[in-house]
């Protein structure tokens, strides 16, 4: 079996246009997996395909790729450039080890890249950086090495320098090695040759040499007093140091070059062999407990030896068929082996089992912990479900996908296309967990639920041109609730006689606000059999099925208490079903006494905007009747908190952009339901009303 020493799982992050798709084509490229060497491509279908990478915000090309690289194998994933596809960064994070992040030379650090940056830091991948495009017009690899520490408050460790700028850029200088590699004109990234470094860069590439040993050794003690004293440290002390460091995230080695026109690549790929982690460096994925979702204290630890624990990350469907990529953290995984799925209790067989490589896909029949791997034709795994060893049943931490706030509804423009829309939304529901779909029984029509304007915008745009339907789609709509807010005491009786035996059921009942989040609850005190104990579950199921539309515009009813406490029966004429019909015409009756209230859904929202436009930011939220709560400043800017109402943020990003010049950022997800204003809640109910009559 494999050396796990010898894995590297990775990802590439970057900013929409800062050329991840051309790096990561180029990776392949070198590592021979795709176009032979020596066929030169004229980059037309990288860039094609990037074009509409960069249009949709999302990756189109394989979530996986398998390559070598001086005997150590790379598992490179392609993370998305989008903050609204926060779930595809988020969970590309989650299976990751460690990740190269890329900058544009020219466009430096960008909203998007700090966005990435610091999903990275949060789920503490170690990183090296590659300043790209450094022959653009306006390319300066110093600027963007200022930017990374002032912008990201993060400590990049340059490890090359470029030789000329611009149409003048031919290679880079290895500062640790003191060595130029000059590509020629071929454009082919194998042609290039060793030199000495050029007489005008000796005294820069010495200065910073001293730099990068001066923060290497800071990570050993003994080595530090050892160079202190005069000691120079050995090559591989350094490669050891940087590793460390590398590791414990103190520093990031940065990188330069031009992907596109194939110089300075190989270096990166040997920084993520020497200095990023193999799976069995970081730390182990915590087991948790499938009810609680608690940490059980367990880890999976990276060992083949134990039993299987594997995550299924990503589902994607391609003309193969679905796809469920995998990470395996411990045991093994073989084909035709039976796994648990631990979500859903229910077995599972490993059919066929692929490697990705680019453009195609390499059948094998066994995989083991540290592989990311793809198997075609799952039934019932979902994004976030743990595998594993049906005898040692176990949960890896889930996934966490916020619930969709923001709903459209669509209808295809010709009659023939409902089927087609059924099948498409169907496989792309399975894709990304924070997209769900709907109908709503009274309209017909299919709601379409996300996380936000332009996460539906893309999804309405993927079924035109990936499935080519074309939907007729409606205005955004807020997913709004309705409660109570007195405790009423009522009585209803349900008596009808048409010949042979009648209906009769009489209750006695008292509604009450519930606690918050608390759904429907049910309590019955009646004492001394004046409701049988037998018609208790059908006044509750009365009660209950009313929840689903309250009196105000008809929207779900939330936090509610019934207390049955007396009542009467007929020997003859009582039943369930009168017990029940009972139930329903006393909600009907007692929840408009009882204060019905229509609720709003709260967001969490961040705000991240350049210190300059901070009040305008404030100003703005307080405007959208939004409560700050917390505000904290950091290398880049200022991160505002607080809470907005989901209505007043509609267009939002529009105008955040505006006011900061296109430099805010922002992101939201549900917080709770919160009492409606009463001039917002009079113009929701009377649109419902009319919406209603027009229907």
């Amino acid at each position: 079996m494999a050396d796990l020493s010898k894995y590297r799982n990775i990802g590439i992050f970057a900013h929409v246009d800062a050329g991840k798709t051309t790096t990561t084509e180029r990776i392949l490229k070198l590592t021979g997996k795709i176009h032979k060497t020596g066929e030169v491509h004229d980059g037309e279908s990288t860039t094609d395909f990037m074009e509409q990478e960069a249009e949709r915000g999302i990756t189109i090309q394989s979530a996986a790729v398998t390559c070598e690289w001086k005997k150590h194998r790379l598992n490179v994933i392609d993370t998305p450039g989008h903050v609204d596809f926060t779930v595809e960064v988020y969970r590309s994070l989650k299976v990751l080890d460690g990740g190269i992040g890329v900058f544009c030379g020219s466009g430096g650090v960008e909203p998007q890249s700090e966005t990435n940056w610091r999903y990275a830091n949060e789920s503490e991948v170690a990183r090296c950086i590659f300043v790209n495009k450094l022959d653009r017009m306006g390319a300066d690899f110093y600027r963007v090495v200022d930017q990374v520490t002032n912008v990201l408050g993060a400590n990049p460790l340059v490890m090359t320098l470029p030789i000329g700028i611009e149409d003048e850029f031919v290679g880079v200088v290895d500062v640790l090695e003191k060595k130029a590699y000059v590509w020629d004109d071929t454009g082919l990234p194998e042609n290039y040759e060793v030199l000495d470094v050029p007489a005008d860069m000796v005294d820069k590439v010495d200065e910073y040499h001293e730099m990068l040993i001066e923060t290497a050794v800071e990570q050993d003690d003994d080595l530090m007093e050892a160079y202190m004293e005069g000691e120079e440290p050995s090559m591989e002390d350094i490669k050891r140091c940087i590793r460390k460091g590398t590791r414990d995230l103190a520093f990031f080695p940065t990188y330069c070059g031009s992907a596109f026109k194939n110089k300075g690549v190989q270096l990166v790929l040997d920084a993520v062999v020497d200095y990023l982690p193999a799976p069995t460096e970081v730390d182990a994925q915590p087991l948790t407990d499938p009810e609680t979702g608690e940490p059980t204290g367990e880890v999976a630890t990276v060992d083949a030896e134990e039993p299987l624990k594997a995550l299924a990350f990503k589902i994607m469907d391609d003309r193969f068929g679905a796809l469920t990529f995998i990470r395996i953290y411990s045991g093994r995984m073989k084909k035709g082996d039976t796994v648990l799925n631990s979500a859903t209790g229910k077995t599972e067989r490993i059919g066929r089992m692929v490697e990705m490589q680019a453009d195609d896909r390499n059948e094998i029949t066994e995989a083991q912990a540290g592989d990311i791997i793809a198997v075609v034709g799952m039934k019932n795994v979902q994004t976030g479900h743990t595998l594993c060893d049906p005898k040692h049943e176990c949960t890896l931490e889930a996934m966490i996908f916020p619930d969709p706030v923001i709903s459209i509804a669509v209808a295809p423009k010709d009659k023939g296309g409902n089927e087609k829309m059924g099948i498409a939304i169907g496989k792309m529901v399975a894709e990304d967990p924070s997209f769900q779909v709907e109908t709503d029984e009274d309209s017909g029509e299919t709601i379409l639920k996300g996380m936000g304007e332009l996460h539906l915008d893309i999804k309405v745009d993927i079924l035109k041109r990936t499935y080519g339907v074309d939907l007729v789609v409606g205005q955004p709509q807020v997913a709004y609730r309705e409660t109570i807010t007195q405790e009423v005491e009522d009585s209803y009786t349900h008596k009808k006689q048409s010949g042979g035996s009648g209906q009769f059921g009489k209750i006695d009942y008292r509604i009450k606000p519930g606690e918050q989040n608390s759904g429907f609850t049910f309590s019955s005190s009646v004492v001394g059999g004046n409701v049988p104990k037998e018609f208790w579950p059908a006044v509750e199921k009365g009660f209950k099925s009313m929840m689903e539309e309250g009196v105000l515009a008809g929207f779900p009813v939330l936090d509610v208490e019934v207390e049955l406490f007396d009542g009467a029966f007929h020997a003859v004429d009582s039943s369930a079903i009168a017990f029940e019909i009972a139930a329903k015409g006393a909600f009907r009756q007692s929840i408009p006494k009882a204060g019905a209230q229509l609720l709003e859904p709260i967001m969490k929202v961040d705000v991240f905007t350049p210190d300059d436009n901070v009040g305008d930011v404030i100003g703005d939220l307080n405007r959208r009747r939004g409560m700050i709560k917390d505000q904290e400043a950091g290398a880049m800017g200022v991160r505002i908190k607080g809470e907005v109402p989901l209505s007043e943020m509609f267009g939002y990003i529009g105008h955040l952009r505006t006011i900061t010049s296109g430099r805010g950022q922002f992101s939201m997800e549900f917080s709770h339901y919160a009492p409606c204003p009463q001039n917002v809640a009079e113009d929701v109910i009377a649109a419902e009303k009319e919406k209603k009559a027009n229907s």
